[in-house]
C-alpha cells in the first residue's frame, strides 16, 4: 500500500487543496490506520516515521515528544540516513520548538537565513539540512510534541503550501496514534497494576489463619476497605493447648501498610512460637519494625495468650486501643494501657496485663470498627458496637462478629477503613 500511495499522493499534492480531493482523504485514511497498527506508543512512532519518509517523499522525519514537566523536547523516533533518536532539546528551542511554542506549523524553506536554525546536529551528524517543515502534534488542548520533516526530494526541493497541509493533517493522524496508544498503555499497565494487587491480596490471606471451627474459642475476620490490608490478626496453638492471638493496625494504606503488615504478622507467628511472655514478644517485634520502618510509619498492636482450661489471658498492649471485655453479667471493661506503638521508638518496654475470662468474652478490633459507618449513616461508636454486641450475646463469637460485618458492610459502598476484629470466649 505505501509506495502505491506514496505516488498518488504526490501527484495529487501537485494538483490542488486538499479537501477537494476526495482521493486524497480517502488515501489519509488508510494512513490513518498504518499510524494506529502499533499497539504499544514506540512500535507507533517508528511506523509513523516510515510511512511519513515515504508520503512526504522527504529525506528525514522526526517526531519529538514533551516531557512531563513540558520543559524539553525528546525525539524518540526518526527515519533517514541517521539516527537523532534520544536528542534532547529545549520546549522552544530550534524550529521544533517554535512549532510547539507558537502552535503552528513552520515552513523554513532555507535554513541558512532562520536564526532559530542550529546546524549543531547537522555537524555532529554530517547530514545537511536544508530546508524544513515542522507541525505541533496536539490533541484538543494538550500538546504532545512535534512532527518535523527535513529537505524535500522531488521537485525544486522545497516544501510547498500543499506540503503544508498534508503535514497539518498527518501530524492531526499522528496525534491520536500517540494519544491512543498512550491510553493504550495506561490501560495494559492499569491491568497490571490490578493483577499484582489481586495477587498481594491473595498473599496477605494465605497469611490470615484458617477457621478453627465452631467450637474453638478464638475467632476474627478482616474485611479491607482497599484492595490490600494494613490490619491483621493471627492465632495459634503451641503444643501445650494455650492458643497465641494477635491483632495490629498499620498506619496508612496502600502497599507500604500491606507490606509492613506482612512483616509484622510474620515475626508475630515466628516469635511467638517460642515464648509466653507477651511483653517481651512486642519489645522484639518492636525492635525489629524500629530498624525497617520508614515514611513514619508505625503498627499498633494487641498480643496474648490464652488458657483453654483455666480461662486465663495474658496480654499486652502497643499503642492500639483498649480491648473489650464482657463480663457474665453484661457489663464492659475496657482494658487500657499505656504503651507506644511498634516502630516509633526503640527500647520500649511493655506491660504485660492478667484476665480471667471466666464465661465473658474479649473483644479486640481495629479503629475501623468504632468509626465505620452502620445504616443510619453515623459512626457506630464504642457504645454502638457494645450494642450491638449484647443484642447477639447468646449467640457464638463467630455470629457476634459477623453481625457486626454486616452492620458495617453494604453492597456496592466502599468501607471508609479496614474491618478487623477478633473475639475469645470459651
Amino acid at each position: 500500500m505505501t509506495d502505491k500511495h506514496a505516488h498518488q499522493l504526490s501527484q495529487q499534492m501537485r494538483s490542488g487543496d486538499l479537501a477537494e480531493k476526495p482521493e486524497l482523504l480517502k488515501l489519509l485514511a488508510g494512513v490513518s490506520l498504518d499510524f494506529a497498527a502499533g499497539p504499544a506508543l514506540g512500535d507507533t512512532l517508528a511506523n509513523a516515521t516510515r510511512q511519513l519518509l515515504t508520503y512526504m517523499d522527504t529525506e528525514a522525519v522526526s517526531i519529538f515528544l514533551l516531557d512531563e514537566s513540558g520543559q524539553k523536547l525528546t525525539c524518540l523516533a526518526c527515519a533517514g540516513p541517521v539516527s537523532i533518536e534520544g536528542l534532547t532539546i529545549g520546549a522552544t528551542q530550534g524550529i521544533v520548538g517554535r512549532a510547539v511554542a507558537e502552535n503552528a506549523v513552520q515552513m523554513v524553506r532555507d535554513t541558512a537565513v532562520d536564526p532559530d536554525f542550529s546546524a549543531a546536529v547537522d555537524d555532529l551528524t554530517g547530514f545537511r539540512t536544508r530546508s524544513i517543515l515542522c507541525a505541533p502534534l496536539k490533541i484538543k488542548r494538550t500538546m504532545l510534541g512535534a512532527l518535523e520533516v527535513i529537505n524535500k526530494r522531488s521537485g525544486d526541493g522545497l516544501f510547498s503550501d500543499n506540503d503544508k497541509q498534508l503535514l497539518q493533517a498527518l501530524a492531526g493522524m499522528v496525534s491520536l496514534a500517540i494519544s491512543n496508544a498512550r491510553m493504550t498503555e495506561a490501560l495494559v499497565e492499569q491491568e497490571r497494576m490490578q493483577r499484582e494487587l489481586e495477587l498481594a491480596r491473595e498473599i496477605q490471606r494465605g497469611l490470615l489463619p484458617a477457621d478453627g471451627g465452631a467450637d474453638f474459642p478464638v475467632c476474627g475476620l478482616n474485611y479491607p476497605a482497599l484492595e490490600v490490608s494494613g490490619d491483621f490478626f493471627d492465632f495459634f496453638t503451641l503444643a501445650d493447648g494455650r492458643i497465641v492471638w494477635g491483632l495490629g493496625d498499620v498506619s496508612g494504606k496502600g502497599m507500604n501498610a500491606a507490606m509492613l503488615m506482612a512483616k509484622t504478622i510474620s515475626l508475630f507467628r515466628c516469635l511467638g512460637k517460642s515464648t509466653g511472655d507477651m511483653a517481651g514478644l512486642l519489645a522484639t517485634i518492636n525492635e525489629e519494625v524500629v530498624e525497617t520502618a520508614s515514611h513514619g510509619m508505625f503498627v499498633t498492636m494487641v498480643v496474648g495468650i490464652f488458657d483453654p482450661l483455666t480461662g486465663a489471658i495474658r496480654l499486652a498492649n502497643a499503642g492500639h486501643q483498649p480491648p473489650l471485655y464482657r463480663d457474665r453479667q453484661g457489663a464492659y471493661h475496657e482494658i487500657e494501657a499505656e504503651c507506644p506503638p511498634l516502630g516509633v521508638m526503640a527500647d520500649v518496654i511493655y506491660v504485660e496485663q492478667h484476665l480471667q475470662l471466666a464465661d465473658g468474652r474479649l473483644y479486640i478490633f481495629t479503629d475501623g470498627v468504632t468509626e465505620g459507618r452502620a445504616d443510619n449513616g453515623e459512626m457506630l461508636g464504642l457504645d454502638g458496637l457494645m450494642r450491638l454486641l449484647d443484642s447477639h450475646s447468646r449467640q457464638s463469637t463467630h455470629q457476634q462478629l459477623a453481625a457486626v460485618a454486616d452492620a458495617l458492610r453494604r453492597d456496592g459502598e466502599r468501607m471508609h477503613d479496614d474491618l478487623t476484629m477478633l473475639a475469645i470466649g470459651r
